[in-house]
């Protein structure tokens, strides 16, 4: 978020400025640990650095200590920190480990945050079941990404620590741990609070197999015969049958047998068929019984003449960080078709088992999976608590957040009138039309955008950026219908998002047999943009409308993820948009911009001058200030930029929902630094950089996080903010992140986050509902001028 009072002066410093030397010098030293690891006055436009009025403090810990519970004010509730700092020696250089928390804890301590959402009493009571099943995907995501990444490292001889000092194995060991303590506290919570409170205020109940009735047990015993039986395969394991594929995630039953004549022993393997069957009803409405207890239960009637010894549940992690060498593909959608293929397959990185498995079979599924003791989980509760999710979508709205409907921009608007909306290309050109999902509606603004351009017969050409979409997705549609009516159409589909890679895929291919023009991005580089270019015919010639944004072209997640977008019609973005659109479908590695920041190119240079211009602004006495918002911050280099401006005196607040390296608060280090974490009912996952530059703001909105890999290794584009209103507006959004006291977080020097309450005279202000009441006020007020001039 940058405001440059000369545009083109602003786009020379960002094009040519030399890294400045102050900055250079402190980070030189750790350009090698990096690499390897990848293998004052406040403005007077925004509120001053916020402190926490009524918040009780933790009791100190040292640094050293490991793993500790904090108390939280209020609630009283007890989370663990998983990140273990060192003491920062008096003589600590910028690259000592003790300054910056581990990438990988700390993101086990954003899943806290997370699931703590299911401890809050203030949250509805499904909304708390549909955390559970957050925190459990988020953390199967964690186990096949990063935990698969440290042991590929580790088997690879991987020595060089991390920009905390530790090695691979180092930070698999303190992973474990801290994942082990997460699924127990995750099982705890849906047995002994939000299982009960089903039971008792909504009269949803989970049974256990044992503890059903007689008629009970015969009703879901015809049910099993009925829909179950038939659908399931015994997998026997003996000299003529291998030891089965087991497929990522599923859930299985191992079960030992004994033959009653010969007095062999024997095992075999189940797949429980949870994509259909979940949890089976019984006769009492809102009551069941999960799937996998019903088989467990009726298990000896599959191995007939064999007796069953024991049985109980285990479930399979694999590596999803699969290597890829893109430099040397020939078909780039074969090589992804190949790594799904390999992804399907990879090592298995974890095993969880139900608590009471007898070591026997602890043993064998071990051995056969090629796993060491560490890999093991045991798991006192449900090994797969995503059902949760479903019955948080489907209970009563009295126990979900308040339905909220997105409201359309009064721009787009017309008083008094639901249908005959203004065109919105002379809305855009009227001025920047920013808009701010899921408060703004994204299906009456960016879909509706590529919506009419693919009818509007003046315009000419439509270039777009796909990242992730929707499923049946409406831009997609848009974009076809495009194609076949004659305009050209062209399209970036990033095939290697993860996770995403075969919709994508599929994506590419309806859109190719369309007519329209699919790339797969730049070879060496994700190209995580958000950008769309329309072009359109007009009475002064070809006009460029953009759209550049935060989030993706995704229609499901605009209505739960907080992003920014910015619809421009200004000419010089048009310019060079246009020429980002050559880069990634041509071959113009040395492409210039005048106005965006665009990684790897020119984004980190950029930052790094914008940080060294605040210090220059605070030494000469004019107060630097920083405040920025992102999803997560892990560049040792721009980290140690802001070390130095703290050191300087500028004043910094960063809002960063996710993974947080940067250690604030460091007396002589980083005590001019806050950091505060916002998670709660929508997905804070907009980007804004806010510089201060002596009371004439530079500000940015864009796709980059203040990560190695936006910065380094992926196609990201960054917005100066220059129209006045987005400006106001993006104000008053990081107003409201820094007021918060109902879902922010405070991070302590020592890891620690501390949960924001009110205090005693203080009233309370809760972020998502603000922005809510400002959406429902601005919608009432439509109030603007409609003489719009088509040709300016």
């Amino acid at each position: 978020m940058t405001e440059h009072p000369n545009p083109e002066e602003g786009a020379t410093d960002r094009q040519e400025a030399p890294r400045r030397p102050r900055i250079e010098a402190a980070l030189r030293r750790v350009d090698g640990r990096l690499a390897a690891e990848a293998a004052s006055p406040a403005s007077p436009s925004v509120s001053a650095p916020l402190a926490s009025p009524g918040a009780a403090t933790p009791e100190p810990r040292e640094e050293s200590e490991p793993a500790t519970e904090l108390v939280l004010p209020g609630a009283g509730r007890v989370v663990p920190t998983a990140v273990h700092p060192a003491p920062v020696p008096d003589d600590a250089e910028m690259d000592d480990p003790a300054l910056y928390f581990n990438r990988e804890l700390s993101w086990i301590d954003f899943n806290w945050r997370v699931l703590y959402q299911a401890m809050d009493e203030r949250n509805p009571l499904l909304e708390r079941a549909r955390f559970l099943a957050i925190t459990e995907n988020n953390l199967d995501e964690f186990v096949m990404k990063r935990v698969g990444g440290l042991k590929r490292q580790r088997e690879a001889g991987v020595v060089l620590p991390s920009l905390d000092g530790r090695t691979p194995g180092e930070q698999l060991e303190l992973i474990r741990e801290a994942v082990l303590q997460m699924r127990g506290e995750v099982s705890r919570i849906w047995k002994e609070e939000v299982h009960p409170k089903l039971r008792d205020e909504l009269g949803i109940a989970i049974h256990e197999f044992a503890d059903l009735d007689d008629e009970e047990r015969e009703y879901v015993h015809q049910y099993f015969r009925d829909r179950i039986y038939p659908v399931l395969t015994p997998q026997a394991v003996d000299p003529g049958h291998p030891f089965p594929f087991i497929s990522n995630l599923s859930l299985s039953l191992a079960v030992a047998l004994r033959h009653p004549d010969r007095r062999t022993r024997h095992f075999a393997r189940l797949k429980i068929p949870t994509s259909r069957h979940a949890w089976i009803p019984l006769a009492e409405p809102g009551h069941f019984v999960p799937v996998e207890q019903v088989v467990l239960g009726f298990v000896d009637e599959l191995f007939r003449g064999m007796q069953v010894e024991d049985v109980s549940l285990f479930r399979v992690t694999r590596n999803a960080d699969v290597s890829r060498d893109e430099e040397v593909a020939d078909d780039l959608l074969k090589m992804i078709s190949e790594e799904l293929r390999e992804r399907r397959f990879a090592q298995v990185v974890r095993l969880e088992v139900q608590r009471g498995m007898k070591q026997g079979v602890k043993d064998l599924l071990l051995r056969e999976l090629g796993l060491d003791a560490d890999d093991l989980y045991e798991v006192d509760g449900p090994l797969d608590v995503s059902p949760l999710w479903a019955l948080a979508d489907s209970g009563p709205w009295e126990h979900r957040f308040e339905p909220w409907e997105p409201m359309i921009p009064p721009r787009l608007l017309r008083e008094g009138e639901s249908e005959d909306a203004p065109d919105i290309f002379a809305v855009i050109r009227s001025g920047d039309l920013m808009v701010h999902h899921p408060y703004d509606s994204f299906a009456a603004t960016v879909q509706r955008f590529i919506e009419e351009a693919a009818m509007d017969p003046q315009v000419v050409a439509i270039k777009q950026t796909l990242y992730r979409t929707s499923e049946n997705s409406p831009i997609v549609e848009a974009l076809v219908k495009a194609s076949e009516s004659g305009k050209q159409v062209a399209v970036l589909v990033e095939v290697t998002a993860r996770f995403d890679e075969e919709d994508n895929m599929e994506w590419a291919s309806l859109l190719e047999e369309s007519g329209v023009h699919v790339t797969y991005g730049v070879v060496g580089l994700k190209t995580h943009a958000k950008v769309a270019l329309v072009l359109r015919e007009e009475e002064d010639g070809i006009r460029a409308y953009c759209h550049i944004g935060t989030g993706n072209y995704h229609s499901g997640t605009a209505t739960i993820y907080a992003d920014i977008g910015v619809l421009t019609a200004r000419p010089e973005i048009g310019r060079d948009v246009a020429n980002l659109f050559h880069y990634l479908t041509g071959y113009a590695p040395e492409q210039e911009y005048e106005h965006l920041l665009v990684a790897p190119r020119d984004l980190r240079r950029t930052l790094l001058a914008l940080v060294e211009s605040e210090i220059e602004h605070s030494r000469a006495g004019k107060g630097g200030r920083i405040i920025m918002k992102m999803n997560g911050l892990d560049d040792g280099e721009m980290i140690q930029a802001l070390y130095l401006a703290s050191q300087a005196g500028v004043q910094i607040d960063l809002i960063v929902r996710g993974m947080c390296r940067l250690r604030p608060g460091l007396p002589g280090r980083s005590e001019n630094i806050r950091v505060r974490s916002i998670v709660g009912r929508f997905l804070e996952h907009d980007r804004i950089f806010w510089f201060e530059n002596g009371g004439d703001p530079k500000v940015f909105v864009g796709s980059a996080d203040w990560r190695r890999r936006n910065l380094q290794d992926r196609v990201e584009v960054v917005l100066p903010v220059e129209d006045r209103a987005t400006r106001k507006r993006l104000r008053r959004i990081l107003k409201f992140a820094l007021e918060d006291n109902r879902w922010a977080w405070e991070l302590q020097p020592n890891g620690d986050y501390l949960l924001r309450t009110p205090g005693e005279d203080e009233r309370a202000r809760d972020y998502h509902q603000r922005l809510m009441r400002r959406a429902r006020k601005q919608r009432r007020k439509v109030d603007l001028p409609w003489d719009i001039d088509p040709g300016r």
